[in-house]
């Protein structure tokens, strides 16, 4: 076993690398655990481009000086706060040139295995290493939380799988494919595979596609006044959510989640719709059946009114999104779930983003209960590495205060 350390971050998403960046402003030592920008990396498809504008699609430092204004700055690429839409390709170098700066030591690693200790946690990594870490921050990306309607999954595995399995699209050329989902996944996905020669077909059960609000100089002064601009996009519900994340744990359990779940739903780019025209649109369909034939899947949809339909494809899709349960994160132990309240299916955090198991926080989706819609995009890492930072380095001075005193009176013993 290698030897122990204060802080272990888990993750080395947006969350992840913001609060690695602050923890080491306040020069407190950490390890962090990840693969840099992995989700971004490995289960985004080629080609996207971000839905959030310019503004919210950075990570964060504590002085702001490596914002991706300042990396786009640096590197002459086009940047506009909003309007200009942000590339996947972009983000994920920006986020790795952060990682570079800010997190050097990062070990690319997984962790398998976390068990409470008396005084702190036992981590288990895939390499082999174990470790001991008094305090731990589950900064876990959306991809333990994938999403897959269970009419899909009596499908043969080869028949089916989640937008989050595919980066790499070009195999799909040529083939008939669904995509299940009515977000911007979905849309994406959708627009992508068409664009490289597929034949896709997008299947919802809304009964409109939803697109967000257009940014940048083509709103005029009225809009604006109307829908400000806000890291979550123009709207005043939007500038409040963005601004006060801690209020939001005031409001009443059910009212929260509530909140959570219906906040923001699932929609499209603006600047994604036209290129959609291209692609088959079935909506207000409901799949109720799913199974393979000999070399393609079957789907079975019923709308509204009873009426039912079936279409059959060489590939499903199903680009649903993402559903953040206690469950997910696998490698937490029987013994740490058994002690974590919850609130709805996500650990209940107080103020300082810390679970009802001391010593164990949590970044990032798996807190959107606690702290509102905000913390679904990389723009609720500014206020999380920024509490979390804090509240730690006032934690572990109380802690080094008393031996320090200690030490002291030694020390004035042995001069007498």
């Amino acid at each position: 076993m290698s030897a122990s350390t204060e802080i272990t971050i888990v993750g080395a998403g947006p969350y992840g690398l913001s609060i690695a960046a602050h923890l080491k402003h306040l020069g407190l030592r950490f390890r962090i655990i990840g693969s840099p920008m992995h989700t971004w990396r490995i289960h985004m498809p080629k080609g996207m481009h971000l839905k959030s504008a310019g503004l919210s699609a950075t990570l964060f430092d504590p002085e702001h000086k490596f914002r991706l204004k300042d990396y786009c700055r640096q590197n002459n690429i086009p940047y506009e706060d909003e309007g200009l839409p942000i590339s996947l390709e972009l983000f994920t170098k920006y986020g790795i040139a952060f990682q570079q700066q800010f997190a050097p030591h990062l070990e690319e690693a997984k962790v398998v295995k976390m068990e409470k200790l008396r005084d702190g946690f036992e981590l288990t990594l895939d390499n082999g290493d174990q470790f001991t870490s008094g305090k731990v921050i589950l900064a876990v990306g959306i991809d333990y939380f994938r999403y897959t309607p269970a009419a899909l999954k009596s499908l043969n595995e080869r028949h089916y799988s989640h937008s989050s399995q595919h980066h790499e699209l070009s195999h799909f050329s040529g083939k008939k494919v669904a995509i299940i989902g009515s977000g911007s996944s979905a849309i994406d996905m959708a627009v992508l595979l068409n664009e490289i020669g597929a034949k896709p077909t997008l299947l919802a059960r809304r009964s409109t596609l939803n697109f967000n609000q257009k940014e940048g100089r083509v709103r005029g002064l009225l809009s604006r006044i109307l829908a400000p601009m806000s890291g979550l996009g123009p709207g005043w519900q939007n500038l409040l959510c963005a601004s006060a994340p801690g209020l939001f744990r005031y409001l009443p359990a059910q009212a929260r989640i509530r909140i959570a779940k219906n906040f923001l739903g699932p929609s499209g780019a603006w600047f994604i719709q036209d290129r959609l025209n291209k692609v088959p649109i079935i909506l207000g369909q409901h799949l109720i059946l799913a199974h393979s034939l000999a070399d393609k899947a079957s789907l079975r949809f019923i709308d509204r009114n009873g009426k039912t339909s079936e279409i059959e494809v060489d590939h499903v899709i199903a680009a649903t999104g993402y559903k953040a349960s206690l469950e997910g994160i696998h490698f937490l132990s029987q013994g740490i779930r058994k002690e974590i309240h919850l609130i709805g299916n996500t650990p209940r955090l107080n103020r300082h983003f810390e679970s009802s198991v001391r010593g164990l926080y949590f970044a990032g989706p798996s807190t959107v209960n606690n702290f509102g819609p905000l913390m679904r995009f990389a723009l609720g890492a500014g206020y999380s590495s920024k509490i979390i930072s804090r509240h730690l380095a006032d934690e572990l001075s109380q802690v080094q205060r008393p031996v320090a005193h200690q030490q002291a009176g030694i020390t004035e013993q042995y001069l007498r």
